[in-house]
């Protein structure tokens, strides 16, 4: 991350809607890099033209201990998780992302959950009435 980044996420200026985190394995010696992608930090208004070419969504480089890495390795190749930032937090000056493997909905599960709130939609308008 640049100057300007960092500046600017730590005045809240981030947001991780539709964000994930993606691991690129490279050939025999296996160094795996940890990347951050899809997640949006609004250009820093005081930058002025050190950020010319900003592009907002850019992919970004975590740093994670050999051993997070292989954990997420093996978790990763199990079918249905993803990696997805849940928060941003910033300690002794450093900018933390917390990460969670998370499993996707079935389509019984999303299906179930609209009509749930179909319902409860009904219900609140007949109270209205």
């Amino acid at each position: 991350m640049s100057g300007p980044e960092v500046k600017s996420i730590k005045l809240g200026k981030i947001n991780l809607t539709g964000s994930y985190v993606s691991l690129t394995i490279n050939g025999k010696n296996q160094a795996t890099e940890v990347w951050l992608k899809n997640c949006h930090i609004s250009p820093y208004r005081k930058a002025g033209y050190s950020q010319k070419n900003y592009e907002p969504t850019r992919p970004r480089k975590l740093l994670l201990n050999k051993k997070e890495i292989h954990y997420l390795i093996g978790k990763e190749k199990i079918k249905g998780l993803t990696i997805i930032p849940v928060s941003v937090y910033i300690k002794n000056g450093l900018i933390k992302i917390e990460i969670a493997l998370v499993r996707g909905l079935k389509k019984f599960d999303k299906r179930e959950r609209i009509k749930k709130r179909e319902i409860d939609k009904r219900i609140r308008q007949k109270l209205n009435y």
